[in-house]
């Protein structure tokens, strides 16, 4: 038995979770945030309950962590592909975010939304494409699979 495998197979690897760092007192509205954007609050582990709030979306999630200092990068950011760009812009105004337009890329519409606490959060209609030959910042790339 491999104590290493994981306990069910990914086609391939994936981004898992990401961390923010949350003041205590902008937690509950960026629960309301990225349930905006598809995501939903899921419980977790026990010993991290005190300290974590995680939302989650098809097995990506944002862990926010409660800190009273939060570190929050100049120009890190996180980039969501949202299901209905329109509607998730409109959501997100309706409910007080700032969301300003940004470069279409790969013929796709980008937004950035600021949400709680100052994190910069990137909308995308679209992801880029994954072929080499259509994705002008992947050309030249080497991909590497593991099978």
């Amino acid at each position: 038995m491999d104590l290493y495998a994981p306990a069910r197979p990914y086609p391939e690897a994936m981004l898992q979770h990401v961390t923010l760092e949350v003041s205590p007192a902008d937690i509950e509205y960026s629960v309301e945030f990225w349930i905006l954007l598809g995501f939903r609050q899921v419980e977790p582990p026990p010993a991290l309950a005190e300290t974590f709030t995680w939302m989650e979306r098809e097995g990506t999630q944002i862990h926010l962590e409660r800190n009273e200092s939060p570190t929050v990068p100049a120009h890190g950011h996180v980039a969501v592909v949202v299901a209905d760009f329109g509607q998730a812009l409109a959501d997100l105004r309706e409910h007080g975010f700032d969301v300003t337009p940004g470069r279409e890329h790969w013929g796709a519409p980008r937004a950035k939304a600021l949400a709680p606490g100052g994190h910069l959060v990137e909308l995308m209609a679209a992801p880029p494409t994954t072929r080499s030959t259509e994705n002008p910042a992947t050309r030249g790339s080497v991909s590497v699979r593991a099978d």
